[in-house]
């Protein structure tokens, strides 16, 4: 399961996110997968919130990425100690909630003799104006060795730029980000959004070759209260031998 975009600030109550969270439990998933961007800018967002998050739980794991929101880079900071302590703390809201949050580094999954690599980097852009905090040398090395690998990165530009041309064997790549622009039109057979001028890859599913890419559409919100044509998303997904 893949759940993204939270924006923990953006929420004026619990009933979204309790009710997310029902949704989430009934799907008895694996693992989950959380692509980022848990907050606007601050940590403290979190507050009323950590208990919910630690209730998101599977027999697998949790585990989580940054993503451009998450490093308080869109706030202006009394000193740079001030910004790291802030990360930091967000960094232990991760941990709080027993979700084990990917920096640049790799995790083995494994049931018998079947083994998976999940790969989590921190928040890569293609964007000029989006940081690439992320370090695909040091996160891919050693996995290299497992026949599966699947990527978690919040922002699915880094998929055509970085991870098409330079790591073929991934199989696929979870990312958020686009919420695809919280509007648009979804009918079996058309969908059209703003997003789509922006991003190549903004929501669903994609595939180049043999190697997927799939957007999950945020499950909160930011700027706009709300959505139009692009609902909230919790993503399952059924991972098949070939």
């Amino acid at each position: 399961m893949q759940i993204s975009d939270i924006h923990s600030g953006s929420f004026a109550s619990r009933e979204p996110l309790l009710k997310a969270l029902k949704i989430i439990k009934e799907q008895n998933a694996d693992v989950i997968f959380f692509t980022g961007d848990l907050v606007n800018n601050l940590s403290l967002e979190t507050d009323d919130y950590v208990d919910i998050f630690k209730e998101i739980k599977a027999p697998m794991g949790v585990f989580s990425t940054l993503g451009n929101h998450d490093y308080g880079d869109y706030m202006q900071w009394n000193s740079k100690e001030e910004k790291i302590k802030n990360l930091d703390r967000l960094k232990s809201v991760h941990a709080q909630s027993g979700w084990k949050l990917l920096m640049n580094e790799h995790q083995v999954l494994q049931r018998g003799e079947d083994k998976i690599a999940v790969i989590g980097i921190e928040n890569w852009g293609a964007h000029m104006h989006f940081p690439k905090y992320g370090d695909m040398k040091k996160a891919y090395s050693g996995a290299e060795q497992y026949p599966v690998k699947l990527l978690l990165s919040h922002d699915p530009s880094h998929w055509d730029a970085q991870v098409r041309k330079e790591y073929g064997d991934i199989d696929i790549t979870f990312s958020g980000h686009t919420h695809g622009f919280q509007f648009g039109i979804e009918i079996p057979g058309f969908r059209w959004s703003p997003s789509q001028y922006v991003y190549k890859q903004w929501a669903g599913l994609y595939n180049e070759g043999k190697q997927y890419l799939y957007v999950n559409r945020g499950l909160g919100f930011l700027g706009y209260p709300g959505r139009v044509g692009i609902l909230p998303e919790i993503t399952v997904m059924e991972l098949r031998k070939g």
